[in-house]
């Protein structure tokens, strides 16, 4: 089987959707299934396994295989190391969390990821200056400054689980930070008319993204370039949660089994799917 082209950015895009809730929900399910006392455990293997699968990535020559095992190395280092360091220091400070009418609507973790500001500072200066990346924005940036001619180009060639890895950490964690801004009362509020822009700004850009994803041929690039379009995408389903427009399935994994294993599933059938079809071009070929 051999996908044909619309397909191959398709199914790349819902690859990578299905991954947003997932993460989320593994999340909520090592909390809930390990305890306060034993979390942090899961968390710190969680995180070994996702290094574990962004080594095996570095170190095939398949650029699918690196492809995927950078992306999902990014997103089990991001829930087991980042997002968990966090709460530990939420908890250990004592910082509560954000209610609404006896709800919570912002965990305090999040509360607390903002004051890494300046760290994502110094990483964006890295790529702006630093590197010459694959990155259309980043490209554009440098040519609008004019020191695309001052950066030296890197002679070895890049490893595209290492690039997979981070470009997901660096955009998750980027929009985190402007959601996380954005909801703020001190700066703007989640019913802020910037709040709306971020939302369907985000919704429109997704979709500009999504029509060039569709036109492309090569499955490893169509999943790289779909974590882009798939984080910017959910900023608008954040958002629309915020608003309690919809049900957030994955907040509560245990109560909606049903939904999480389906997820799961489908996931499993879109990668394998994808395998599969990568090993027969790649037999074409060689024929």
């Amino acid at each position: 089987m051999k996908m044909k082209k619309p397909f191959i950015g398709t199914t790349a895009f819902f690859i990578v959707l299905l991954t947003m809730p997932l993460g989320h929900a593994a999340v909520i399910l090592i909390e809930k299934g390990l305890g306060l006392e034993n979390v942090y455990y899961g968390a710190v293997l969680l995180g070994c396994l996702g290094t574990g699968l962004l080594l095996a990535g570095m170190n095939t020559t398949n650029a699918l295989i690196a492809t995927l095992l950078g992306m999902f190395g990014a997103l089990f280092v991001w829930g087991g190391w980042i997002e968990f360091a966090f709460s530990y220091y939420a908890n250990r400070t004592g910082v509560q969390p954000l209610m609404q009418n006896g709800e919570i609507i912002t965990k305090a973790e999040y509360l607390i990821m903002p004051s890494s500001l300046g760290f994502f500072a110094v990483i964006m200066l890295y790529y702006l200056f630093g590197v010459r990346s694959g990155c259309r924005f980043f490209l554009w940036l440098q040519r609008a400054l004019k020191i695309d001619k001052m950066i030296e180009l890197a002679k070895s060639s890049r490893n595209t689980a290492m690039v997979t890895f981070m470009e997901f950490i660096v955009l998750l964690w980027g929009f985190y930070m402007m959601l996380l801004l954005a909801y703020d009362q001190n700066f703007a509020g989640d019913r802020h008319p910037v709040t709306y822009f971020i939302a369907f700004g985000s919704a429109l850009w997704s979709f500009i993204l999504f029509v060039k994803l569709i036109k492309i041929s090569q499955l490893a690039y169509a999943i790289r370039y779909a974590i882009p379009t798939v984080i910017i995408f959910w900023n608008f389903v954040e958002i629309l949660g915020r608003w309690n427009v919809f049900t957030e399935v994955w907040i509560e994994p245990s109560n909606y089994l049903l939904e999480i294993v389906l997820m799961v599933i489908v996931l499993l059938v879109l990668t394998v799917t994808v395998l599969f079809s990568e090993k027969n071009v790649q037999q074409e070929a060689s024929q």
